[in-house]
């Protein structure tokens, strides 16, 4: 399926905002992505929590098609790319690495990036607390306090799982995963299939785009 993105022409560079809640930099031809949150299933269900197994797979599915459709030359994902301690979703990752060798996997680590380094760069994944890549600083967690410019650059980041809350005539609402464009920072949505969403504040100069199943749209 080829995915309806968004292009957003930002600080000179062109970026595809796709509805698979990651984004395609057209100049480094790479795409990025925050949060994926692998292991999240085996970790509930190690715990006796009933959750679909396929769900990591659906991860891992739509990870490969963007793969296919954009045919980038490295990946960026800015922390919490696998939830917790090793567990069997690990080999899922591991399978799915194999069918990609040549990518450059880089990931920003998070703080739930606690597997040991050993078993990230036995596959070939590059791992950096930050990393300024042209005018961009990709960092997992957010700046504390984002009217301060960090010294890298403008930051790409996630954590927080962003959302917008809209409110339609009938008071009826709904919260869409969204990217946040702020004045000093980026927030990504959530790339993973199981993790939440938290509606954010934001100020009339923020470029907000919600998440729809199949598009990206403009919200402010």
């Amino acid at each position: 399926m080829i995915s309806a993105g968004t292009t957003f022409q930002f600080l000179d560079q062109d970026l595809l905002l796709l509805p698979q809640k990651a984004i395609y930099w057209k100049q480094q031809n790479a795409l990025i992505a925050a949060d994926v949150h692998f292991g999240k299933v085996g970790h509930f269900r190690k715990a006796g929590i009933a959750i679909p197994r396929n769900m990591e797979q659906d991860d891992l599915a739509v990870l490969s098609d963007l793969i296919y459709e954009h045919r980038p030359e490295k990946i960026y994902f800015l922390g919490d790319l696998f939830h917790s301690d090793m567990n069997n979703d690990w080999d899922w990752f591991v399978l799915w690495r194999s069918q990609f060798p040549k990518l450059e996997i880089i990931l920003i680590k998070g703080n739930h990036d606690i597997i040991s380094d050993q078993h990230y760069l036995k596959l070939g994944v590059t791992l950096y607390k930050e990393l300024a890549v042209g005018p961009f600083l990709m960092l997992h967690h957010p700046l504390p306090n984002a009217t301060q410019k960090a010294a890298g650059g403008y930051v790409l980041c996630g954590h927080i799982h962003p959302g917008v809350n809209l409110v339609g005539r009938g008071r009826q609402s709904i919260t869409l995963p969204c990217f946040a464009f702020g004045k000093n920072q980026a927030i990504l949505p959530s790339f993973g299939k199981f993790t939440g969403r938290v509606a954010i504040l934001s100020h009339k100069t923020d470029r907000i785009f919600g998440v729809l199943k199949d598009k990206v749209i403009a919200i402010g």
